[in-house]
């Protein structure tokens, strides 16, 4: 016995987004474009028509979109989503008789043919029709078109776009293929697409003469940091720090009793997740930074870190969370070479991984109940695939305002599978991509392959970390160029913050992090001082929010350069079709000049004339007239234009 149906012509493949063959949603973001699209083609020359139908979960109506023919059985849709929440799509195509008959009526009429037995076939088509749809206008339609006396009009209402709209409607149901899989999308808030992150240590915070600074601190310092352009604060963990193996200044194994330890060492006597380091101040004066930061346009991101210090209560309250080891003691964080005597991981192999999972959940729930919307994860790539799915999704199911950033510097697969598991931006590998050649093949494979609908990048120059060897040899216009390609190929970066305004470079020893890092001991930072690193990111986070162009991630199209010193890239918003071209001379040291293609065609320019070109860096104008343009920059002065491509 024939299994299949028989009439069912048309094969629906490659549809996009589909993430692991639907388990997982694809990303987007409110008011940002998301591609649906598929292969669909069948045998023949038949025409063929497909929609995609979408709603909320929510919501039982589904509403049709027609897709679109590109060229060679590709079809697409454009969305432009306007609220949050997950959405679901199927996707259904069909060959389309009518459509198939006003092309070949159109061919013969074109060719000077009788046309007579045509009008009387699309009459029939219509009276089909009729009968499915219901509509009394198809029956004077099937009327008019067996009308030999007026076949000219009966020809124009035949291929008329009304006709068209009304036919599109009618399909024969058991010659419908329908796509497999209903698949979705989450639609996230615009600052998982589009953010600008700051990174400071509150304890750093307070003025000379005291020594820990506190939350109350860090409100007079909020207009600097809106004023440098940021909207999302990030601070280290804030919670009470272990004093069992605390770690001294450099990474020492012996702290001194003035040592604070490092914030991600969480827990001792006087709590863990859930509390807060007594220095900094109370849950009161955190909500009042809250809502203090809210008025300036930033956020509060918490950082969370899944691991304890060796006297945090968990440890004695829940052994059984922890691996211990033959001589009795806990087994404690390694990375080889690297060690963390003052952490303990969770040992998510626990045959209490139930009450631990709640647990853990039930710290974000705490802090989202306390007014924080953002959580940067500390090593999330260390705990399981699963814990994240389940966490993220349920957390999210309440609150699906809160957004998660992967701080996994880790393996690509296991970096992308964060991503799939929910989390709403990861950091990445751009801080060790450097020459032309690597920042063009990473931004290649971030935006045009299907990992753009899971894994939304944010790039960072530098963090506590990390102190990576192009800012310690190039100096300021390291810093400078770095942080121009950052806030430029990404929507969503971010730096740590006093020490890359100001320069600080010096590392410990042969390793790429910080000498006298700050994860170990309070620094005093003047708050009032001037830069031109922090000018210059002024000036470039202005930029990013006057131009809706680089709002975006997936929008870049690389441009050709002669000189493997100089990258180009153009960014174009489609809804306002704001257009910036960005040239970065990759060499701090020397200047370097050549000539820049810019792809008119991926842009959908005739050409450049008539067109005015603005640094939006520098201010200055030039005219462009083909696409091929000179360029030439100094580092020591600026190393990059962004230019304004705007119709005189």
């Amino acid at each position: 016995m024939i299994n299949f149906k028989g009439k069912q012509r048309v094969v629906i493949s490659h549809v996009s987004p589909e993430i692991d063959n639907g388990q997982f949603p694809g990303k987007t973001a409110v008011n940002e474009t998301i591609i649906i699209s598929a292969d669909i083609y069948s045998d023949g020359h038949d025409e063929l028509s497909a929609s995609v139908y979408i709603r909320k979960v929510s919501q039982k109506k589904w509403t049709e979109i027609p897709l679109k023919f590109i060229s060679n059985d590709h079809w697409t849709i454009n969305l432009i989503p306007d609220q949050v929440g997950i959405y679901e799509f199927r996707i259904e195509a069909w060959i389309d008789h009518y459509k198939t008959w006003k092309h070949g009526l159109v061919k013969k009429k074109g060719a000077g043919q009788d046309i007579t037995v045509e009008l009387q076939i699309g009459a029939q088509l219509i009276k089909d029709a009729e009968v499915n749809l219901k509509l009394p206008k198809l029956a004077q339609w099937h009327a008019s078109l067996l009308d030999s006396t007026k076949q000219e009009q009966a020809y124009d209402l035949a291929i008329s776009d009304e006709v068209a709209e009304i036919m599109y409607k009618y399909r024969i149901s058991e010659q419908i293929t329908v796509y497999p899989r209903t698949l979705k999308i989450e639609v996230e808030r615009k600052r998982a697409a589009y953010s600008t992150w700051y990174e400071l240590f509150p304890r750093s915070t307070a003025l000379e003469g005291r020594d820990h600074g506190t939350f109350n601190d860090v409100i007079p310092i909020l207009p600097r940091i809106a004023k440098l352009g940021f909207d999302v604060l990030y601070f280290p963990p804030i919670h009470p720090i272990g004093e069992k193996n605390r770690k001294g200044k450099n990474n020492s194994l012996t702290a001194l009793e003035t040592d604070p330890g490092s914030p991600w060492a969480i827990g001792n006597r006087l709590g863990g997740h859930k509390a807060i380091h007594p220095a900094l101040g109370t849950l009161k004066d955190f909500k009042k930074l809250l809502q203090e930061a809210n008025r300036h346009g930033i956020e509060i991101a918490m950082d969370i870190a899944y691991q304890c210090a060796p006297d945090h209560p968990y440890v004695k309250e829940h052994p059984q969370w922890f691996k211990w080891r033959p001589d009795g003691t806990v087994q404690y964080a390694e990375n080889p070479p690297k060690r963390y005597e003052d952490i303990l991981p969770f040992n998510f192999e626990t045959d209490d991984w139930e009450n631990l999972w709640k647990e853990l959940k039930s710290v974000i729930d705490y802090w989202v109940d306390a007014g924080v919307t953002i959580f940067r994860i500390d090593n999330p790539h260390t705990k399981a695939f699963r814990f994240w799915e389940w966490m993220i999704a349920e957390v999210r199911k309440a609150h699906p305002e809160v957004l998660f950033l992967a701080e996994a510097f880790t393996r690509p697969r296991i970096m992308e599978r964060l991503g799939k598991a929910g989390f709403n931006q990861s950091y990445t590998y751009f801080t060790w991509r450097n020459t032309k050649k690597e920042l063009e093949e990473y931004m290649t494979q971030l935006t045009k392959t299907d990992q753009r609908y899971y894994f939304r990048p944010n790039f960072w120059p530098n963090t506590p970390d990390i102190l990576p060897p192009e800012l310690t040899l190039g100096g300021e216009n390291a810093h400078i160029m770095r942080v121009i390609l950052a806030a430029t190929l990404s929507s969503n970066y971010g730096i740590y913050g006093p020490v890359y305004e100001f320069g600080i470079n010096q590392p410990h020893g042969a390793k790429e992090e910080y000498v006298d890092n700050e994860k170990y001991e309070i620094k005093h930072w003047d708050w009032e001082a001037t830069t031109r690193i922090g000018e210059i990111i002024t000036r470039v986070n202005r930029i990013r929010k006057e131009n809706a162009a680089l709002q975006s991630t997936w929008n870049i199209e690389l441009a050709e350069s002669d000189n493997d010193q100089i990258i180009c890239y153009a960014k174009k918003d489609q809804q306002t079709s704001n257009l910036l071209v960005i040239v970065v001379n990759l060499d701090v040291f020397n200047s370097q000049s050549g000539h820049v293609r810019i792809p008119l065609e991926r842009l959908n320019l005739p050409s450049l004339t008539n067109f005015k070109v603005t640094d939006l860096l520098s201010g200055e104008t030039y005219e462009w007239n083909s696409d091929w343009n000179y360029v030439q920059l100094d580092p020591h002065r600026m190393p990059a234009h962004i230019f304004k491509v705007e119709h005189l």
